[in-house]
């Protein structure tokens, strides 16, 4: 296997970068195993920096894993790993976290390094690795590193790096994140156009209206004899199902256009005592006023909508069991009351649509941290290309949302036709999961629209155990199945146009 490094000096990305005209990369070994293990921080004149060569092993090539920090500002401190394989493609692939926090992890890289991309990742410029922890944005510098600095500096520090490593610089540049990597995503195309030539977001928590959503779900479900339990859940699911599963042509337990279902859940409320056959009022009145959503009155989301098909899956994401009690602490917010609030106090068992809400959204933090600019003129211009994605049973953050955003984004941007594809998988949960076809190879259909320059217009999606096989299809299409041979058969499914 070839192995060959070019050991560099990570004082300048240790010290951080804003562009790669400003780093001087002096070489200090080259060729060897060694070379890779050289880079400490003492030899570098580095805070935390150091390489080392990892073997190959299983599916992954070897490669060599460069870890150091970088600090833009005073008060910053963006951890980075870059891995960097012994067989390279010539592509980079940044990559990124989840919930509150960043994702450096080996398991996150291994698909790219097993394809031969060097990979990007960053901790998102905090240590810690609790999803639902955000104490650390008291620190106003973590909160702008988190916020969309932290992956533009593990950017251009990393591209800087493989240039010294390979002594060419990467052909192609791509993203990849999901959740808040989904959010991480579009910041990077409205923000930093000229970071990555290709992007997939998925799911992307890109506004605050998600934490929102959280806080006024868990009341939702906290009032009084409006809790569920995990039948009475399945039991909504089974009706929905029922009414609005078999639309596409099969019925598989997947509700392809979820919109166009209509079921009430009133035909399963109890006439008299609650059994567990049916709803009770209460109960009735809280699955509507799930499905419905929450606006504020300038018309805003304050809550999202939930997905009839999807309720078994809800309870990971929200305490649907009716004692008020949320681990996530919706989904964070509460963490973020003084950046929110300063000292005002604030009722969160009674949060308010039209008092709370608009006064997160209209936040400094919020101007900071959410990723809701539709205008990606400035990244499709330069030829940029974006892979939107989201599960239609997620239960967190909402496909609404995300194709609220991605409709004003192709409404506003001309180039959009060409640069852009949105794809809403059916019965797919947060990222993954779900009884949809979550298993999807993005990142090779980004690479080969890349490539090709022919946009994908379906993708084919499978679950982990290959028992079912769905085509997804982009907007505004959706996946119609003929009724005739083997529903798994990609080929038995048309994409038509959605009802409006």
């Amino acid at each position: 296997m070839k192995r060959i490094f070019a050991a560099v000096s990570l004082a300048a990305l240790a010290a951080g970068c804003s562009s790669a005209d400003d780093t001087k990369i002096a070489s200090v070994a080259t060729g060897t195993e060694a070379g890779c293990t050289a880079l400490t921080a003492a030899s570098l004149g580095a805070t935390q920096a150091s390489g080392k060569w990892v073997a190959a092993a299983g599916e992954l090539p070897a490669f060599c894993e460069v870890t150091a920090v970088l600090s833009p500002a005073e008060g910053s401190r963006i951890g980075v790993v870059y891995r960097l394989p012994a067989e390279w493609n010539g592509k980079v692939l940044g990559i990124g976290g989840g919930g509150w926090a960043g994702n450096v992890t080996l398991e996150a890289a291994s698909e790219g390094i097993s394809k031969g991309y060097a990979t990007l990742q960053t901790d998102g410029g905090h240590t810690s690795t609790e999803v639902w922890d955000n104490s650390w944005t008291a620190n106003p510098e973590a909160a702008t590193d988190f916020s969309h600095r932290a992956i533009h500096e593990m950017t251009v520090a990393g591209k800087t790096l493989v240039q010294a490593f390979y002594e060419k610089p990467q052909e192609r540049a791509y993203f990849q994140g999901c959740s808040t990597g989904g959010r991480m995503a579009l910041m990077e195309a409205q923000r930093y156009p000229d970071d990555y030539d290709a992007i997939i977001a998925g799911a992307p928590v890109y506004t605050l209206q998600v934490q929102t959503s959280a806080v006024l779900r868990n009341n939702t479900f906290a009032r009084a004899n409006a809790g569920f339990s995990e039948a009475d859940l399945k039991l909504a699911q089974d009706a929905a199902l029922k009414s609005c599963d078999a639309a596409d042509g099969a019925t598989d337990g997947l509700i392809n256009d979820p919109q166009q279902c209509r079921w009430d859940p009133a035909e399963i409320q109890c006439t008299g005592a609650k059994t567990a056959t049916c709803l009770s009022p209460t109960q009735v009145t809280t699955l509507k006023t799930a499905y419905d959503g929450v606006r504020s009155s300038d018309g805003q989301w304050a809550m999202f909508p939930l997905t009839r098909g999807g309720e078994a899956g809800w309870s990971r994401y929200m305490s649907t069991e009716g004692k008020g009690t949320d681990p996530t602490r919706g989904g964070g917010l509460l963490g973020l009351k003084s950046l929110l609030f300063g000292s005002r106090a604030v009722d969160f068992d009674n949060f308010r649509p039209d008092v709370d809400v608009p006064q997160v959204r209209s936040s400094a933090f919020a101007a900071m941290y959410e990723a809701k600019d539709p205008n990606l003129s400035p990244f499709f211009e330069r030829g940029g290309k974006l892979i939107l994605w989201h599960g239609e049973n997620d239960p967190g953050p909402s496909p609404v949302g995300t194709t609220d955003y991605a409709l004003k984004v192709m409404d506003g941007n001309a180039a959009a036709a060409n640069s852009m594809r949105y794809f809403l998988m059916p019965g797919v949960e947060h990222c993954r999961g779900g009884p949809g076809a979550d298993q999807v190879g993005l990142l090779d259909a980004l690479d080969a629209w890349v490539g090709s320059d022919k946009a994908p217009d379906r993708l084919i999606g499978t679950k982990a155990d290959k028992s079912l096989t769905r085509p997804h299809c982009a907007w505004p299409n959706v996946a119609q199945f003929g009724g005739n041979g083997d529903a798994n058969d990609p080929a038995g499914w048309q994409c038509v146009p959605r009802k409006s």
